[in-house]
């Protein structure tokens, strides 16, 4: 073989080794890119589980009436919020 088409071969050989290397990596990526989406709409998942056991826990501990100042304060709080956000709601509505 002639020098030129030696290297035009080794250069075709390197080639191809990077292209499989490629596709290779493409889908590694997506495999990798799939599991990112599974948990992250899995946490999603647990941060809504998680609020909602906290408002229930809430509930329970202001429905037991044994509250200590701080949670009363706490329920308070929470109340207000809710009324300010139904009214805010009410606004809109008559608008």
């Amino acid at each position: 073989m002639t020098p030129v088409a030696d290297h035009i071969a080794r250069l075709s050989s390197k080639l191809s080794k990077l292209i499989r290397n490629y596709r290779a990596l493409e889908k590694e990526h997506e495999k990798v890119k799939a599991e990112l989406e599974r948990r992250m709409s899995a946490e999603e998942e647990l941060r809504s589980r998680h609020a909602a056991l906290e408002q229930q826990l809430a509930l329970l501990n202001a429905s037991s009436g044994e509250t200590d100042e701080q949670g009363r304060r706490e329920l308070e709080r929470k109340l207000s919020h809710y009324i300010r956000e139904i009214d805010r709601c009410i606004a809109l509505l008559g608008d």
